[in-house]
């Protein structure tokens, strides 16, 4: 008897197809969502979409977007990142799912909403204040405002309308980033949600903005579009945050939004190798799988050697083994692997680990990060 060998043990468990509410995936490798703020006055640069639509063609099976702002004013914090509403907008971004469904992929936006990161006076509208559940930023200081009922009401609204465009536009499904301190997280965490209605307190209250939201997007849309929940412990500045402490908490934080209608978590982590809680191997996209029964997503310093932190102080990042990746892969502790950073650097990164050919690989350098090669 024969032993596969590594490259073709990858080959063999990331090329199965997949299939997330009525879209079926060519393989088990996503293309994690990146900010390349190469979008002007939120309408992204026309090279953005031969940026994409060489993943699609270098053989990821589903793409999801750079983070996009969905229209609400306190949205953003930068003039050069995506905006999802507006009539030149969304004609580069319906180019850039024709141009990634030419090519044979599958893509889906990120829908954003900053929240408290959000710095008073920051494009794309200088007048919109910083608003978050309890005006609190993920460094404890207050410095925004509360969100009314009516403030609340008017960005579930919001991540809908762009959910709904999203399918008119003809892209295959949506995330939502619900991870990394921006305004769904920090409902989630109790570090920055210290509200007494039923919007906070225990998990499944502070859980509650984040199932209406998915909710809202899920009427919005047909049943089998899928809508991928992004989800994480740690925040912008604050590596060692956790919205949950236990799985039992993790789990009631996530059943509301399973039960709301997320098809899928993706669960973003420095380093997928790392377990999530004391007594258990399982990673945070593996708790996420097992508490609600729905797939999940991994994604962390997959195929290289120096994590994402690192990278963004100029350090340069190697090829490094999968190996423990696919054994993960293999006992189905989560259904897809987003790939982020070594992606950028070499857009033929699936391919090459499809066909077995990972001695061909490109190592990460900073330069990668700023640019659409």
């Amino acid at each position: 008897m024969t032993l596969s060998t590594p490259s073709a043990r990858a080959a063999q468990a990331l090329s199965r197809p997949f299939t997330l509410g009525g879209v079926t995936l060519a393989n088990r490798i996503a293309m994690a969502p990146m900010t390349r703020g190469f979008a002007p006055g939120g309408v992204l640069h026309p090279a953005v979409a031969e940026y994409y639509r060489r993943r699609a063609e270098g053989g990821v099976g589903l793409i999801i977007t750079e983070g996009t702002y969905v229209d609400h004013a306190s949205a953003g914090l930068s003039g050069q990142v995506p905006y999802f509403h507006g009539e030149k907008a969304l004609a580069a971004w319906a180019r850039v799912a024709d141009e990634v469904h030419q090519a044979g992929g599958r893509i889906m936006p990120q829908l954003w909403h900053v929240g408290m990161v959000r710095v008073q006076g920051a494009p794309p509208f200088p007048y919109a204040p910083a608003i978050g559940p309890s005006g609190i930023r993920n460094d404890g200081i207050r410095g925004g405002q509360a969100m009314t009922q009516n403030d609340i009401e008017a960005v579930v609204a919001a991540f809908a309308d762009a959910a709904a465009t999203a399918e008119r536009l003809g892209f295959d499904g949506i995330e939502l980033h619900g991870a990394h301190g921006y305004i769904i997280d920090e409902f989630l965490w109790s570090g920055t949600n210290h509200r007494t209605d039923p919007y906070g307190g225990d998990p499944a209250s502070r859980a509650r903005f984040a199932a209406e939201i998915v909710a809202a997007c899920r009427q919005a849309v047909s049943a089998d579009f899928p809508i991928i929940f992004r989800t994480s412990q740690w925040k912008m500045g604050d590596y060692g945050a956790k919205i949950a402490d236990t799985p039992q908490e993790l789990e009631a934080l996530l059943t509301p939004l399973a039960e709301a209608g997320a098809d899928a978590f993706h669960c973003s982590t420095r380093r997928y190798w790392l377990p999530e809680f004391d007594g258990s191997d399982l990673n945070m996209a593996g708790w996420a799988k097992k508490v609600t029964g729905k797939p999940s997503i991994t994604v962390g310093s997959v195929g290289l050697d120096t994590d994402v932190f690192a990278t963004d102080r100029g350090a340069q990042a190697a090829v490094t083994s999968i190996d423990r990746l696919i054994d993960r892969l293999e006992r189905d502790e989560f259904d897809l692997v987003a790939v982020g950073r070594a992606l950028l650097a070499d857009a033929q990164w699936a391919r090459k680990v499809l066909t077995q050919r990972t001695d061909t690989l490109i190592p990460f350098t900073p330069e990668a990060a700023n640019t659409l090669r």
